[in-house]
């Protein structure tokens, strides 16, 4: 393999056999639990990069089910969302996020900078509850849970929601352990095809762990719960701030 081959075929590691393909990445029947609660805001202060500011003492922890997502399958995810504004535009920053699927795992790290980490989240329907879970390292350390479509939820408010622009802080370190990448990168959802979404009562509740600290934002009180279902494309981002260049 000459160098111009290399050029030519490297997208993603490893070279020969990417962990997953070029997007963009297309969601079908993909499906949120998001409850929306108040926390500390001195906490919040803590974790929240500048130059985005946080809108309130606000955090969105989501469960999200994923059935059928263009190269990587079918998996699930969970984590927390803060809304938040950077310049004169609103969006939400992605503060963590934990998968049980290796390919939106490298894909989310390497090209956007999606702080993802391995852990075992699930979405289901039981009985009357939809309920979302999270345990990491067998231990549980997320449990979100509301009543199954209670009320209908206003349809052009819910797509708006899924295409609000979001932020991530990507990181990647140089071979020697300096810092060689850190950008704010934003992205939003595409070609949203919306196909139910509801609200209905919600609690969540969250426990302290050393590696998966979403207990760090604490539940002060549970604002809203809304039970999302839609199609989705996810584009790749663009940079909007080099924390590097001076």
């Amino acid at each position: 393999m000459t160098e111009s081959d290399v050029r030519r075929e490297a997208f993603a590691m490893p070279l020969t056999n990417p962990a997953y393909p070029i997007g963009p990445y297309r969601f079908v029947d993909r499906e949120y639990l998001i409850i929306t609660y108040r926390t500390d805001p001195a906490a919040l202060a803590k974790v929240v990069p500048a130059p985005l500011v946080p809108l309130d003492a606000i955090v969105k922890y989501e469960f999200i089910n994923m059935p059928d997502s263009t190269g990587f399958g079918a998996y699930s995810e969970s984590g927390q969302v803060i809304p938040v504004r950077f310049g004169n535009e609103e969006g939400g920053y992605v503060h963590s996020m934990y998968l049980n699927d290796h390919p939106p795992i490298a894909a989310g790290r390497e090209l956007w900078g999606f702080p993802k980490k391995l852990g075992r989240p699930e979405l289901r329907v039981h009985k009357d509850t939809l309920v979302g879970t999270l345990d990491y390292s067998d231990f549980r350390v997320a449990t979100g849970t509301m009543g199954f479509k209670h009320k209908a939820v206003d349809a052009a408010a819910a797509t708006a929601a899924l295409g609000a622009p979001a932020y991530l802080l990507k990181i990647m370190p140089h071979v020697d352990g300096s810092l060689r990448i850190c950008e704010l990168v934003r992205y939003r959802m595409t070609e949203i095809n919306l196909k139910g979404a509801w609200s209905g009562p919600g609690a969540l509740d969250l426990h302290a762990h050393a590696l998966a600290p979403v207990a760090a934002l604490p539940v002060l009180e549970v604002l809203s719960a809304v039970h999302i279902v839609a199609d989705a494309t996810l584009p790749l981002g663009t940079v909007v701030h080099d924390y590097l260049r001076r």
